[in-house]
């Protein structure tokens, strides 16, 4: 894992901070974090944080983002 990558996880996810201690929980969540990082940084977005901090505010924003559900809003031809 680079550098960046562990800026990113613990920046956004304040990884340090967690609470989840036994088993295999810190492990998974841990691939949970950098799965979703992976999924914005395969979209090509610039603002990793930024793009972060707006799907956090709508659950509905990360169905269209990641276009899992039959009626995903689609962008209007402008």
């Amino acid at each position: 894992m680079s550098a960046y990558s562990h800026y990113i996880i613990d920046w956004v996810f304040d990884e340090d901070r967690s609470t989840i201690r036994t088993g295999y929980g810190p492990e998974n969540m841990t691939r949970l974090r950098r799965f979703a990082i992976g999924l914005i940084k395969s979209k090509v977005e610039k603002g990793i944080s930024k793009k972060m901090r707006q799907l956090n505010k709508n659950t509905r924003a990360v169905l269209d983002y990641l276009k899992i559900t039959k009626n995903t809003r689609r962008p209007c031809a402008a």
